[in-house]
């Protein structure tokens, strides 16, 4: 059989890394397997969807390199939904009911208060048509609950392990809205069976509706996929994660300078016993990627940790990769290369070349303590006309160490204080043949 797998996101917000990390696990057991990845659009909340979020999520998905085979849009499908909630109907499992939210909320108290499970009653079942009739009388809109077989559901979880949850203990759900708007358990369930979906990984939170999503599937006469659930992801100090994502969207990231080989190489392995390692490519991520890999703890993350492996990344980069943007900031065509080389090995992230680039061309404020005034003022009057090369800092150094008597720090660092404003950065040999500007001259 053919793996099939999807990323279902609702267009209700910008995707987040909680959002990739199940977009990447679906998408690397399709890509292991030669198997159909789906992108499919769960859009069926028609108030909250909105195109501008569906094309922002795409555009992360090709910025990560993630492309889907095959798009589906849940808001096509209503008129599938209808066939299958009357099928259901004719087969007795799906029922309407008309309690109001404050009726369900009586009935919890009271079990609650009795020591009972906060199930639903089931009083719908019991209902006439002439006490239907009189509810709509009333104003009330009735909605739709599938009704469980009230057995133990189980199932093999590709990371949890064995499940077993107690479809009793469990309230039938609402499939249908009162307005007719169809929720997700539903129309998930309908499109994971009518698209022949064989593997979903999703998060933990979602083990409960995947019992469920097993017999509404079930009930469709299909079979249901093999489900995994990775862990959700914490702050870095173990702090509920979730209120802060909006500020952790890859939208945002890919803004901030952060590499897509970052994001994909930490998300493969985060929450799992291998080590995270930057990977430069799909397939180098996919070669070690097993689902047996994860736990189920929570898993802690932390956006600061993306930064070293964005470094990493960015000094493996070779310069036909950055070329064009050296060019867009000014440094001449011969010295591009020779930049790129000083540069890389200095920068977080590739928005930091700009810095290294305005100090070439434009110089900077020079740094010069009081006592090294003197010292700084004689070792210039030493520095030979421009161009410079390879060996001019050397030959520079020594002339101005015979002069002087300074050696070592006392000699170099004042020297690279006065030429770029910094105590640390690229070595000097390197670095002075691209400065077009001594600040310490003027």
């Amino acid at each position: 059989m053919t793996t099939v797998t999807r990323f279902a996101p609702s267009p209700t917000g910008y995707i987040h890394v909680g959002n990739l990390r199940t977009a990447l696990m679906n998408y690397l057991i399709a890509r292991k397997s030669g198997g159909t990845f789906i992108l499919r659009i769960d859009d069926t909340d028609q108030e909250r969807s909105k195109q501008e979020y569906v094309d922002a999520l795409k555009a992360d998905m090709e910025w990560l390199g993630l492309t889907w085979d095959r798009e589906e849009r849940q808001s096509a499908r209503l008129g599938r939904y209808e066939e299958a909630a009357q099928d259901l109907r004719d087969k007795g499992r799906l029922y309407e009911v008309f309690e109001t939210p404050t009726e369900l909320d009586l009935k919890r108290k009271k079990q609650l208060n009795m020591g009972k499970p906060p199930v639903y009653d089931r009083a719908a079942l019991k209902l006439s048509e002439a006490e239907k009739a009189a509810f709509r009388a009333e104003g009330r809109e009735g909605y739709w609950r599938f009704l469980l077989d009230q057995e133990r559901i189980e199932w093999a979880d590709g990371i949890l392990g064995p499940i077993s949850i107690d479809a009793a203990s469990v309230s039938d759900p609402v499939l249908i809205k009162a307005s007719g708007q169809v929720l997700y358990t539903f129309a998930s369930s309908v499109d994971d069976a009518d698209m022949g979906v064989t593997d979903i990984v999703r998060g933990a939170d979602h083990v409960t509706n995947t019992a469920t999503q097993i017999q509404i599937i079930r009930a469709l006469g299909a079979t249901p996929p093999n489900f995994a659930h990775h862990s959700l992801l914490s702050g870095p100090h173990g702090e509920e994660l979730s209120k802060r994502l909006g500020a952790l969207s890859l939208r945002d990231l890919r803004a901030g300078g952060i590499a897509p080989e970052a994001l994909l190489s930490m998300m493969a392995r985060l929450g799992s016993s291998q080590p995270v390692e930057l990977k430069m490519s799909l397939d180098e991520i996919a070669e070690g990627f097993a689902l047996s890999q994860f736990g189920a703890a929570p898993t802690k993350f932390d956006a600061e940790d993306l930064v070293p492996l964005t470094r990493h990344r960015n000094q493996q980069l070779p310069f036909a990769a950055v070329a064009a943007q050296i060019a867009e900031l000014g440094i001449p065509a011969e010295q591009a290369e020779a930049f790129w080389k000083v540069a890389s090995q200095n920068i977080d992230r590739l928005s930091d070349l700009k810095q290294w680039a305005d100090l070439c061309l434009n110089g900077a404020a020079p740094v010069i303590e009081p006592e090294d005034a003197g010292f700084i003022a004689e070792a210039l009057a030493m520095l030979p006309p421009q161009p410079w090369g390879p060996t001019t800092w050397a030959d520079w150094t020594a002339q101005v160490k015979a002069a002087t008597g300074r050696k070592g720090k006392g000699l170099f660092m004042p020297l690279r204080k006065a030429l770029t404003g910094q105590a640390h950065g690229p070595d000097m040999a390197e670095l002075l043949p691209l400065l077009h500007k001594i600040p310490a001259k003027g």
